[in-house]
């Protein structure tokens, strides 16, 4: 990607540097509990019910708050509410993105149930915006199968009549967490700063920037930090440091490709002023120690990329001798 970049005031302009840029993807599964509350409404979506929950001011809150707006304090008087109500504000989708209730055009809807005083947000399924409006009455399009997240809802629908659930699958057990798959795309443009290192990372080599105070920071930074001026003066570093702090990882987690116990330690480069988060490989956890000096473990060559300090597959101990603490203790 090329471009200009106007000099100053005046007509001049100079090339632009060539930046990288990257389609990103982060997926993965989020787990979580939801607690009594929530867990009460979702096993209630799970029977084909929607419970709300009544406030101290006799206001029925769908979804159920956990906590009383007015008084802070813990709500725990329960009530089921109507599967039909009326829709408060509406807003049309004519181009839904993945992910989304419908591949076809439909409505976000803030809908007040019967029964309820707060508005829940959800789909209506309509084919046009001439089909919906403020005002309208809708009823809840129960899912065919119901596992006990907001999708037992599959939509909302005009009509002002309840429409019985399907028989779902009995499960005793109250809802007590949920899984939501997480995928999330974006394209990330490197800055100009940062496309140096990336493409020295691409090349085997270690570059920082030095700021304005002097500091050399590893990644380098676009600016000083303390006067928001271009850091552009690189420094080659070394593939060697010293380990300031670290931490043992002796629990394991979904998607870990280390197998625990393992370390993750901040690592000073040598000729560097910032350090920066790895893993020390190559011995057993329990050797590793403040002070002591590590060295660059690299991918083999032709695994190298632009993902930065990936090329980099860990840092294990170098045999020289610790350093001295008053090297390093400012970091700590």
């Amino acid at each position: 990607m090329t471009g200009t970049i106007a000099k100053g005031s005046g007509p001049e302009t100079e090339p632009a540097p060539e930046v990288l840029a990257a389609e990103l993807r982060m997926k993965f599964d989020y787990t979580r509990s939801v607690g009594p509350t929530i867990g009460r409404f979702l096993t209630g979506l799970r029977e084909g019910r929607v419970v709300g929950v009544r406030g101290s001011d006799g206001r029925v809150i769908v979804p159920p708050a956990e906590y009383d707006p007015v008084t802070a304090e813990p709500l725990t008087d329960f009530v089921d509410v109507a599967d039909v109500g009326t829709v408060q504000s509406w807003s049309w989708v004519a181009e839904p993105l993945p992910g989304q209730p419908f591949d076809r055009p439909f409505a976000w809807a803030l809908i007040k149930l019967d029964g309820a005083d707060t508005a829940l947000l959800h789909a209506v399924d309509v084919a046009s915006p001439e089909q919906i409006h403020t005002g309208l009455r809708v009823r809840v399009r129960w899912a065919a199968e119901r596992t006990g997240d907001i999708h037992d809802i599959a939509a909302f629908e005009p009509g002002d009549t309840s429409a019985a659930p399907a028989a779902s699958a009995a499960a005793d057990e109250p809802v007590t967490g949920i899984v939501t798959p997480i995928d999330l795309r974006y394209k990330h443009t490197a800055s100009p700063q940062e496309t140096v290192f990336l493409k020295a990372i691409a090349e085997g080599r270690l570059l920082g920037a030095r700021a304005g105070d002097g500091k050399v920071y590893f990644p380098p930074r676009g600016a000083d930090p303390r006067t928001g001026e271009p850091t552009e003066d690189y420094v080659e570093l070394a593939d060697n440091g010293i380990v300031t702090t670290f931490c043992i990882v002796n629990v394991p987690f979904q998607g870990q490709r280390i197998k625990p116990p393992y370390v993750a330690a901040y690592v000073l480069l040598d000729g560097s002023d910032i350090p920066f988060l790895h893993l020390v490989l190559g011995c057993d956890p329990a050797e590793v120690r403040m002070g002591m000096r590590v060295k660059a473990v690299w991918k083999p060559r032709e695994e190298w990329t632009y993902d930065g300090l990936d090329n980099v597959s860990h840092f294990e101990p170098s045999g020289e001798p610790d350093a001295d603490y008053e090297s390093f203790s400012q970091h700590l």
